[in-house]
């Protein structure tokens, strides 16, 4: 909404039921969390990406962008589903398997960015992807998501697109998926946490690429606050992880991670009038590595949260082995 507080759709974590009574009244795309992955497809004349991240008997979870403008048009380019209200672009893709994941990467990369120059949507302010086996190791003896960041930043380098907030987490299955927002008119300032090294500069040692990520992206309103994105956060300091192998202070340097990187102290630092807490969040996501582990990180997560947010929990592989949690939302 222009010259609102929120200027971008909000997101909301609902059921499939609640998904289904819903879906046609002011939903600009969806993304379904479930048991099982594929190509993003048309439901309710809706873009929706389905996920393999949850099993068998665990509840699906929907995460539905609202619309902002009252028309919204849909279409496909070069694989990728898309909607878009005048203000805010939804796009959805798939690589899937691949042998090689970079160049499927890259050419996924480079079909979105031609996307978002043609229809007029220039600012990328999130981002999020999935990947099957993420630490797992290809034929040729690289990591699935070393090679990922290759393809994915050879596709930066070739258009010159800021690298916006985003996640890389596993999957249960289907390869590889994302899916974005774009901006037409509000400019986003990338943030990067004084805690942390930039993703983009982590040493070699962590692969041959360096994730093209920034640790979150504030979008600019007209007037008032705006949205914060929050990157997929983990336990690093510096460049480093920390506490391997204790999920418990794992979940303590996460969060004190996001704080960091929403309080006014750091948004000063960037040129933002603006700061935010952990009870501002909304919309968050934690991945737990360990189904053991669900339960206390759960309950770490709701003492620090607001009541009033969705909050969903999913089982899967983060993007280093010696990570257990990560966390991602939206502060508005």
């Amino acid at each position: 909404m222009r010259g609102n507080v929120i200027v971008t759709p909000p997101c909301a974590l609902r059921t499939a039921g609640e998904f289904a009574e819903r879906a046609g009244t002011g939903v600009l795309g969806a993304v379904r969390y479930s048991t099982a992955g594929g190509p993003p497809r048309w439901e309710h004349g809706l873009p929706v990406l389905p996920l393999h991240m949850a099993r068998p008997g665990e509840p699906e979870v929907v995460e539905v962008w609202h619309a902002g403008g009252d028309v919204v048009r849909t279409g496909e380019h070069e694989g990728l589903r898309y909607a878009h209200d005048g203000e805010t672009l939804f796009c959805a893709g798939w690589i899937g398997p691949s042998a090689d994941c970079g160049e499927a990467t890259r050419r996924a990369y480079l079909a979105a960015f031609d996307l978002v120059e043609r229809l007029g949507y220039p600012t990328v302010f999130r981002m999020w992807n999935t990947l099957e086996g993420i630490t797992d190791r290809t034929a040729r003896g690289t990591e699935v998501y070393a090679d990922f960041c290759v393809g994915r930043g050879r596709a930066f380098d070739a258009r010159g697109h800021a690298m916006p907030a985003s996640t890389g987490i596993g999957s249960l299955g289907g390869g590889v998926a994302f899916y974005f927002l774009a901006h037409r008119s509000h400019a986003a300032v990338h943030l990067e946490n004084p805690l942390q090294v930039p993703a983009h500069e982590y040493p070699s040692r962590y692969g041959p690429r360096s994730p093209s990520f920034a640790r979150g992206t504030y979008l600019e309103p007209e007037r008032g606050r705006g949205a914060l994105y929050v990157s997929g956060t983990a336990s690093i300091l510096d460049h480093a992880t920390v506490a391997p192998g204790d999920v418990a202070r794992q979940v303590q340097v996460t969060l004190a991670n996001i704080a960091a990187l929403i309080g006014a102290d750091n948004l000063a630092r960037h040129g933002v009038d603006a700061g935010y807490a952990l009870g501002d969040l909304r919309a968050i996501k934690v991945y737990v590595k360990r189904p053991q582990d669900v339960p206390l990180v759960a309950r770490l997560c709701r003492d620090e949260f607001s009541r009033r947010a969705d909050l969903a929990v999913f089982t899967v592989d983060v993007c280093r082995p010696d990570l257990l949690v990560e966390v991602e939302g939206v502060a508005t």
